[in-house]
């Protein structure tokens, strides 16, 4: 099976889940500064997993382009993570309409980690099934960036019931590592373009 119709699947669930999440966001009750001043910490908390469900939209858009085949397992990994995805405006929500209280940012990073864990579950089996000399596994290689993230999360969750402002510092800085776009993908695909173009 091709990953035509796993791309679109998940574009659409995508789609969906960042709808929902502007849904969310209510403007404010008053017409002067102050009232939107008091929207802050729901319109932050928007901000950051909109940006969040970016890096994953690019990052599997990359990913499927360097996958040839599509196995039973797969299709589950990848249902696993747009469950993981689909949390976020659940935890959205509570982060941003609690003032960032502790568990409910604590809980943010369950679901960041969950997803991040779900996303290295669905790279590793594509690499199984393409093989360890595959384009995928060349491009990411030992996947530095993605096990930081993790570490990132697992610490941040932790930290969230002692400082709050902490714990979102570092989600911020796992999304400022992603946000140049990976290129890793990139590079692979135009090195194997050239040598086509060689032959």
């Amino acid at each position: 099976m091709g990953t035509n119709r796993l791309e679109a699947f998940s574009d659409g669930v995508l789609a969906i889940i960042i709808t929902i999440s502007v849904l969310e966001l209510r403007p404010p009750h008053g017409t002067d500064l102050g009232a939107l001043w008091s929207q802050r910490s729901i319109f932050f908390s928007y901000v950051l997993s909109f940006w969040y469900l970016g890096i994953y939209w690019n990052n599997h858009h990359h990913m499927l382009q360097v996958t040839e085949r599509v196995t039973g397992a797969i299709l589950w990994a990848n249902l696993g993570l747009l469950f993981c995805l689909s949390l976020f405006p659940f935890a959205t929500g509570w982060m941003g309409g609690t003032d960032f209280a502790r568990l409910p940012t604590a809980f943010y990073g369950v679901v960041l980690l969950l997803a991040g864990a779900a996303y290295y579950v669905l790279e590793r089996l594509i690499i199984v099934s393409q093989g360890e000399h595959s384009l995928l596994a060349t491009a990411v290689g030992r996947d530095l960036k993605g096990r930081i993230s993790l570490v990132a999360y697992a610490v941040a969750i932790p930290v969230a019931f002692a400082s709050p402002l902490a714990a979102n510092a570092l989600y911020v800085a796992v999304a400022v590592l992603w946000l140049v776009p990976d290129r890793r993908i990139e590079r692979v695909l135009a090195a194997r373009e050239s040598g086509h173009g060689r032959d």
